[in-house]
């Protein structure tokens, strides 16, 4: 098992970029904040993984960051993060540099991230400088030591493209969508207790002056042959506290994470090593 990482080694330590580790993390957005202090949306107004082609319409859904429980037991968030002086191409780079090595992982948000791992043919497929960008993280597999907001859990996070999502690719182009980072996700708690699935899905969009991520997580399901499927027995339920921390963990790093991006992407000038 992954030991629990909260320091940089000595030799970590001497990395240019060590110094974004050491920064105050930054303040969560408030506005998102204040609105998951409410507590749970209604769940009638949350975008259900059949329907993820609607995020290629224009404009926004009646909820855009919340969280709840859905009527068939599986656990629902909705995040929209800004992300001032960012471009698409920040993101997809971000996604595939920060796997190579525990401190990047660990710097993007000391409080909840303390280790990842990917195997040696990913590592190679990374490294490659003939790989596309986006095939650096769709199709690779991460395993990282993350506390989402319910205690650490070790985390097996395995990538998708948007066509394997079931995402219309005639309509998969810009303005629509700038890129999207998404997932089939398995986590384990160090505590003890069943394994537990969820799809991630951050849609990000090009907005005046940067980008935005439209982040939508369903607890309890899969992306099984391009269609989601519910996982978790029926008449089980997630508890309500799941979603919720998720919901919070995710304006936590991804706060901290505009606040580093642009400045970390301009001095590895964008190159993956």
């Amino acid at each position: 098992m992954k030991e629990i990482r909260t320091d940089l080694t000595p030799q970590e330590k001497q990395k240019s970029y060590a110094k974004y580790f050491y920064e105050p993390i930054a303040e969560p957005n408030p506005n998102l904040i204040e609105i998951l202090k409410k507590g749970p949306m209604d769940p009638a107004k949350a975008l259900m993984p059949e329907d993820i082609n609607k995020l290629l319409d224009p404009g926004y859904h009646e909820v855009e960051t919340g969280y709840c429980i859905l009527p068939n037991g599986a656990g629902y968030v909705a995040v929209n993060n800004k992300f001032p002086g960012v471009t698409v191409d920040m993101i997809n780079w971000w996604f595939a540099w920060h796997a190579l090595e525990d401190m990047r992982y660990m710097l993007w948000f000391r409080k909840g991230h303390f280790g990842i791992e990917i195997s040696e043919e990913d590592r190679r497929i990374i490294l490659d400088p003939n790989t596309p960008m986006v095939k650096k993280f769709q199709g690779r597999t991460h395993y990282v030591v993350e506390d989402t907001g319910g205690g650490v859990e070790d985390i097996q996070i395995s990538f998708l493209s948007p066509e394997e999502l079931g995402f219309d690719m005639d309509r998969f182009k810009p303005p629509a969508v700038g890129t999207v980072i998404a997932a089939n996700g398995v986590s384990q708690p160090r505590a003890g207790g069943p394994k537990a699935p969820a799809i991630m899905l951050h849609f990000v969009r090009e907005i005046p002056g940067g980008v935005e991520f439209r982040s939508r997580f369903w607890m309890g399901y899969h992306i099984i042959d391009k269609r989601p499927v519910k996982l978790i027995p029926d008449g089980i339920s997630i508890p309500i506290q799941a979603p919720m921390g998720l919901a919070f963990h995710n304006v936590e790093e991804y706060s901290n994470l505009a606040v580093i991006l642009p400045r970390l992407y301009k001095e590895m000038e964008g190159k993956i090593s």
